[in-house]
């Protein structure tokens, strides 16, 4: 049946408010209007961050339909959309490119001014929403909202992906795979022969590790407190496997004693502000980069020992990936990446 500029009911997990339970209820999903994209899921992935939303670590609107990590088929599309078309297979983008905003047109720049993520408002560009349930408003997250049969994006934020990759796993390029890679290769820019330490080995920490063995790095330290990771980590390119619960000293300091100098560069994957010290103080005093990957809470203080900071060293937030020019195209290079080193992305996929 044809559905085309016809509001499609179908099935959805909402959270009707924070620290609930998600519900699964029967919801109605608009036609897109003009700029916008109606997608039929085929797959999502749990990201961290919709654990911060869903225990209410962010400011948004309830009730929502969570999830950002998407990939689906284009069911129909507004007007003046022209990236994309029906049957085209796609994955969301939590963070957007409109390629015609400050942080868009900036050299730097990569958070896009039509994010819907700090802050979120729940809605979409024109600020209403498309999907409702029992007659009530029900609010976007992050203007993806992938916990759903059918959901409604803005063009900007769909990218068109290769009709062969396999749609039960590809969602998880969607965010979680090139957020990691991304800041070893694009944001931290690791060196050959440098020294790495990522706090954090889950999908996002096992993602980081790849960028940092493609990029040439000789020794990654890896830190986690669940041994059971340690084996994948390994086999991605981990060469120390640090658990800070067997630890009779901090990280920081193992890691100096470790290396004599401290690493090249550090990364926080886990959203900790104690793993963020410690990740900060793991770095070279002179010239070591900390990168923070890990989203904390919205209300979260982050306090560092104001000396160290001016010895030279660098501390800088990295929001996935990193910039890079077009950012449809980075998906595209990852896409290739998941056909080329199928077994690594595999490792990172089935975490």
């Amino acid at each position: 049946m044809d559905t085309t500029g016809k509001t499609i009911t179908c099935r959805a997990a909402i959270a009707w408010k924070e620290k609930s339970p998600l519900s699964i209820e029967e919801v109605q999903v608009e036609p897109p209007k003009p700029g916008e994209v109606r997608i039929k899921m085929a797959s999502s992935g749990i990201c961290g961050s919709d654990n911060h939303v869903l225990k209410g670590d962010l400011s948004m609107k309830f009730p929502l339909i969570p999830g950002h990590e998407g990939a689906g088929t284009v069911e129909s599309v507004g007007d003046g959309v022209s990236s994309v078309k029906p049957g085209d297979k796609v994955l969301t983008l939590i963070i957007p490119q409109c390629r015609e905003c400050d942080a868009c047109l900036h050299s730097q720049g990569n958070f896009c001014d039509k994010q819907d993520v700090l802050p979120c408002s729940g809605v979409m560009l024109d600020g209403t929403s498309r999907f409702s349930c029992r007659g009530r408003k029900v609010y976007h997250s992050f203007r993806t909202s992938t916990f759903t049969e059918y959901t409604v994006v803005p063009e900007i934020a769909v990218v068109k992906i290769d009709d062969a990759a396999p749609m039960d796993k590809v969602c998880l390029l969607s965010c979680g795979v090139p957020t990691g890679y991304g800041a070893a290769v694009n944001s931290a820019k690791v060196t050959p022969g440098s020294t790495c330490v990522v706090f954090g080995l889950g999908g996002v920490g096992s993602a980081i590790v790849m960028g940092c063995k493609a990029s040439g790095a000789s020794r990654i330290i890896g830190v986690d407190i669940n041994e059971q990771k340690f084996p994948r980590a390994r086999a991605l390119g981990v060469t120390d496997c640090l658990n800070p619960d067997k630890l009779k000293k901090s990280v920081h300091e193992v890691v100096m004693e470790m290396t004599g100098v401290g690493a090249d560069f550090a990364f926080e994957a886990i959203g900790n502000v104690d793993t963020m010290v410690s990740a900060w103080n793991s770095c070279n005093n002179s010239y070591g980069v900390c990168l923070i990957i890990g989203l904390a809470p919205a209300d979260t203080q982050l306090t560092l020992e104001a000396a160290k900071i001016v010895s030279g060293k660098t501390l800088k937030g990295v929001c996935l990936g990193g910039r890079w020019m077009g950012r449809r195209v980075w998906w595209l290079n990852i896409l290739r990446l998941l056909h080329t080193s199928t077994v690594l992305v595999r490792c990172v996929l089935l975490f």
